[in-house]
């Protein structure tokens, strides 16, 4: 039996792309272009790994991942992604991915790097991997030593960051507005942000937003 792959990511294209060249080695179960979709649709599947984007629109593939993992522990998770950030990659390892690739990996790397990880190994892009230990080691608690937004929180950043109303926030994740802006607020507080700009200046950077 064929190794059972998921597939999510924003642009259409890719999707057809990447499924036309898993399919041979590997069966697709299914493609989201969000990842709501991809939480709701993979998670009534039995699928081995599930291969995503992190910059996705209503729910970025960080907390998809973390969502996705509480109802199927047992999946595997890699991120095909353009961001080279070491940072985003060890945030990756810490919510429990098992690979990181870059998209302009050549064929024979994703294919290494989905075999290795349904092996029970980790995997990452060769020309990140000495960049995302160091990052690590100089700071294993996440950026700059502060407080990290829960999951919830980053949820209400990316709707926001991606131009939702506070109203619309709140009917999106079916809570009220004003915990909506208990939230946006908590976290500029913790995160000793002074202003809506700056505080969607590090959705941008913690890859919750694009």
């Amino acid at each position: 039996m064929r190794p059972r792959v998921f597939l999510a990511d924003d642009h259409r294209l890719l999707l057809e792309a990447f499924r036309n060249l898993l399919e041979p080695r590997y069966e697709v179960l299914g493609t989201a272009s969000d990842g709501r979709d991809m939480v709701s649709r993979a998670s009534k599947m039995d699928v081995d790994l599930v291969l995503l984007d992190i910059a996705m629109p209503n729910l970025n593939g960080f907390d998809a991942a973390i969502k996705l993992r509480k109802i199927l522990p047992e999946v595997k998770i890699i991120f095909l992604t353009m961001k080279d950030n070491a940072d985003l990659v060890s945030e990756a390892f810490r919510i429990g991915a098992n690979g990181y690739v870059l998209k302009n990996s050549s064929p024979e790397e994703l294919f290494e790097a989905i075999d290795q990880v349904l092996a029970g190994k980790s995997y990452v892009s060769p020309e990140l991997s000495g960049d995302m230990i160091n990052s690590f080691i100089r700071n294993p608690q996440g950026e700059a030593g502060q407080p990290q937004p829960t999951s919830r929180q980053r949820e209400v950043l990316q709707l926001l960051a991606e131009g939702k109303t506070m109203k619309e926030v709140a009917t999106i994740l079916n809570i009220t507005p004003r915990t909506v802006a208990f939230h946006k607020y908590q976290m500029m507080e913790n995160l000793n942000l002074k202003s809506n700009s700056e505080l969607m200046q590090y959705a941008f950077r913690i890859g919750v937003a694009q």
